[in-house]
């Protein structure tokens, strides 16, 4: 049976149904979108809820716990993480692979259902969800500025006009503020005022809850008119507020006014945000998992021109980062390579076959592959990044060799004397089975890849697809369109060559004397020869075990993720000067294009001693060094700064993981004996430290932390009938810019906030200025009679937990030259090396955790790619 024939003798045919294949290739290359990897994102949802002034203890307890429980029991959970800090907790829940975000979603939005039950009501909040993973970089940045306009006006402006707007753009998780200054009304009292009038901050809290409302009022109808019932029950600024009337002493009424003041402020006070180091609001646009980037971002930037029309010309609206930028350019730079790949293709070809139809027929194969390729592509649901143009790079090699196998055989029946037609017939007939089984072979080594489970399958389908795609097209044109022209095209040769002829024949035939003479030799001496053979699989063997393994190169995406940390008994504002003092040596690199620098719980930051932030760099064509370069150009100027320490990374196109790390890499201890993780993560953070293997060791354990030990005297609050609860939310009114109720605007909703006099809530005296009213006697009672204050405390300023139990988390990055495998196996030494407890639970996550799980398949996917080349061999 001759396949080729049919196609020899119908060249119309052949050519339509080749120009077919080109057309449908060409029409769907330009609908492939484009991304700097395949589509591997973790199905991943953040869970977040406040309460406003709650320790990180009580945070964990009482509102982390209940709803971990709850969500261990969704099926497809592959990890469970929570961070809970001063009056914020973040869950983060990640599933598997396969598990559709969607359905997961609705599973996770009913365990909040179930477990709200069991939350504190008393929550700033209620638990809501994101379909975001908070360790990704956002994919754009905006920064917005006014040298005229103040931030609480911007801020506005950002949030109504541009950040709610971009929310709606398919592909975006969410829009976070930066530096978020929304406005709010703060009622401040002077403990002082109140003590001498007999009013509590309880009484305050009480009146003007009931002060101010926006509640349903009804209508009146007469016979022949309707009237809908208005009144000002609700008080929408500062001065209003400061004439409500406390309480009455001796006739005379007691005001706002007369114990503190309303004044208009930002909801919080300890954050900030600086782009380039200047004071701003910053727009930080996520994806949702599995969304495109270029596509995203595409249709953000096609609406900011409407959206910024919207806003002041006094407001300044700059492009921080872009992530399109540098995917657009490294898949350019593939490209190129693809481009430049096939050109060195066809000349190899035209060096060795010296003659122009017998290049040129193999080389229309390349084109033709490559475009049956790319409609696979587009059916499969691919994209055009580094990994699948890598795999038509490849494949570009692979696709000729079969039309040169028939081409040749063809040729060397005419050289005999044969007519092109009748050459074509025999010479495809001879060689058809033997094309299909290069083919077969070839494909065969890559069904491994199919088979590969996690992210490492997910990553590599695409790759395995578009190469099979390649030889299965390319097998199919040798077999139809290559027999076909050589029966129209080629010619028998005419002895005539020229000087450039002469001297590469003299060169082949240079190489052939000269492989004669070495194969003479091989075949005289074949028992050292098969003893080579065995001593290079041996030793193929040996390197494959020692060699260093990793997961995925360091990529240079053009951006730097930085994360700042400072002590632990560092005020919000020490954290804003110091972040300035990092900001000045950002700047000053010669290499970066700029940067946003931010803290507080609106930068994501958590806790008042850290912060975090992101780096743009220059082009890559316009600096000579890559990000990892300028990290460590950076980090000796940095460690300069007292008080704080600034970890950077680049930041990564495949995140593993759903916690923002200090470090590329992370190495996780659990146990449910709090005091016992803290003793044994500091000693392996410790011995990490003396690792050669590592550098930049951190752990996020902050348990350090001052902390006011407040010892009620039970007894003695019972004696005047007030209960640890009245203690708290005294304490809550006077310390925790607590949001007591709300006023309503056509469009936002805004905090009302009862707070001491700023100056006085940094004294710890002002506790003994505090007073709670007696149920039994009507009378203020001194807060300091009911308890005992010590200042000499510390605990946690976050509580970390994974699984349900507590957990510390140590990351690392590697020093230069030292692989991943290198530094596991020197991790798991240093672990047994100090005698770790058997209840400490130690496990790599991240990028290291699926680097161990590629590991354990690896052999396996060898030995099957093996196997299944010898067995598709010997069937055929």
């Amino acid at each position: 049976m001759n396949i080729s024939e049919p196609f020899i003798r119908r060249p119309i045919a052949t050519t339509l149904l080749m120009a077919a294949i080109a057309f449908v290739g060409i029409a769907a290359y330009p609908f492939l979108p484009v991304a700097p990897l395949p589509q591997v994102d973790f199905p991943t949802i953040q869970v977040s809820a406040t309460w406003q002034g709650a320790s990180a203890d009580t945070m964990a307890t009482s509102v982390a716990a209940p709803l971990e429980r709850q969500f261990a029991q969704i099926p497809g959970v592959s990890q469970l993480t929570s961070l809970s800090a001063l009056g914020a907790t973040t869950i983060v829940i990640q599933f598997e692979l396969n598990r559709n975000i969607d359905s997961a979603a609705g599973d996770v939005q009913a365990a909040i259902t179930v477990a709200s039950r069991t939350l504190p009501q008393a929550m700033t909040t209620p638990p809501s969800y994101r379909k975001v993973n908070p360790a990704d970089s956002p994919i754009l940045l905006l920064a917005l500025r006014s040298d005229t306009l103040p931030l609480i006006t911007v801020d506005e402006y950002a949030d109504l006009f541009l950040a709610q707007q971009i929310s709606q753009v398919p592909g975006v998780a969410q829009v976070v503020i930066f530096g978020d200054r929304t406005p709010s009304i703060r009622i401040q009292v002077d403990p002082a005022k109140l003590a001498s009038s007999g009013v509590t901050l309880e009484d305050i809290r009480s009146t003007l809850v009931n002060s101010t409302t926006n509640a349903a009022k009804g209508t009146v109808n007469s016979d022949k008119t309707g009237f809908t019932i208005a009144a000002n029950d609700q008080m929408v600024e500062p001065e209003p507020f400061n004439d409500v009337i406390l309480a009455y002493r001796n006739g005379a009424p007691i005001r706002v006014r007369d114990v503190g003041q309303a004044v208009s402020d930002q909801v919080d006070r300890n954050v900030a945000a600086y782009q380039n180091n200047k004071n701003g609001i910053i727009l930080a646009v996520f994806k949702q998992p599995g969304a495109n980037v270029i596509e995203t971002v595409d249709q953000i930037k096609a609406q900011l021109p409407q959206l910024t029309a919207r806003i002041p010309p006094s407001i300044n609206v700059e492009t921080i980062l872009d992530r399109t930028t540098t995917i657009r350019a490294s898949v350019a730079d593939v490209q190129f390579t693809l481009a430049l790949t096939i050109g060195l293709v066809i000349l190899v070809i035209l060096l060795f076959l010296r003659n122009f139809w017998a290049t040129m027929i193999p080389s229309v194969t390349v084109p033709l592959a490559l475009a049956g390729s790319a409609a696979a592509m587009y059916l499969l649901n691919f994209s055009l990044d580094n990994l699948s143009l890598m795999a038509l790079t490849i494949a570009v090699g692979f696709v000729v060799d079969d039309a040169i196998v028939v081409v040749e055989n063809i040729y060397r029946h005419v050289e005999e004397g044969m007519a092109p037609l009748e050459a074509a017939i025999k010479g495809s007939r001879e060689i058809g089975f033997t094309v299909i089984s290069i083919s077969f072979s070839l494909i065969a080594v890559f069904i491994p890849l199919l088979l590969m489970g996690g992210i490492i399958g997910r990553l590599f389908r695409e790759f395995a697809l578009t190469v099979t795609a390649s030889i299965a097209v390319s097998a199919f044109v040798s077999l139809t369109l290559a027999p076909m022209m050589c029966s129209r095209f080629m010619r028998p040769p005419t002895h005539r060559h020229g000087v450039v002829y002469r001297v590469i024949e003299s060169g082949f035939d240079g190489l052939i004397w000269f492989y004669r003479r070495t194969l003479d030799i091989v075949l005289r001496h074949q028992a050292i020869t098969l003893g080579v053979f065995f001593a290079t699989m041996a030793l193929t063997v040996v390197m494959a075990i020692q060699i260093p393994k990793g997961f995925f190169p360091i990529q240079d995406t053009g951006v730097i993720s930085a994360f700042a940390e400072s002590a632990q008994d560092a005020s919000p504002q020490e954290m804003m000067r110091l972040l300035r003092k990092m900001g000045d040596v950002i700047q000053g690199d010669p290499d970066v294009a700029g940067f946003a620098l931010f803290t507080g719980s609106s930068g994501g930051a958590q806790t008042a001693n850290t912060g975090r932030g992101f780096i743009t760099l220059k082009p890559r064509d316009e600096r000579e060094l890559n990000a990892s370069q300028i990290i460590d150009r950076l980090r000796p100027k940095l460690a300069k700064i007292e008080g704080a320490n600034l970890f950077l990374q680049p930041s990564q196109d495949i995140t593993v993981g759903g916690r923002v790390a200090r470090a590329q890499f992370q190495y996780t201890l659990q146990d449910s004996n709090m005091d016992e993780l803290a003793e044994w993560s500091q000693k392996m953070m410790e011995k990490m430290q003396t690792l050669p293997q590592l550098t930049d060791v951190s752990t996020d354990l902050l348990g350090n932390a001052p902390q006011l030990k407040i010892t009620i005297n039970r007894d003695q609050a019972s004696r005047f009938g007030i209960s640890p609860q009245m203690i708290d939310d005294t304490l809550n009114d006077a310390f925790g810019q607590r949001q007591i109720t709300q006023y309503f605007t056509q469009l936002k909703t805004y905090f009302i906030i009862l707070e001491i006099l700023p100056d006085q809530q940094k004294d710890i005296a002002t506790l003994d200025r505090l007073y709670i009213k007696s149920p039994l006697t009507g009378q203020p009672v001194p807060l300091s009679t009911l308890v005992d204050v010590d200042s000499n405390k510390v605990g946690p300023l976050s509580v970390a937990h994974q699984g349900q139990f507590p957990a510390v988390t140590l990351t690392f990055n590697l020093q230069p030259g030292i692989a991943l495998g290198q530094a596991v196996e020197a991790i798991d030494k240093a672990a047994r090396e100090i005698g770790m407890p058997s209840g400490i639970i130690g496990t790599f996550q991240g990028n290291a955790q699926a680097f161990q799980n590629s590991l354990s398949s690896e052999p396996i996917l060898i030995a099957a790619a093996l196997i299944v080349v010898y067995i598709i061999l010997g069937m055929l």
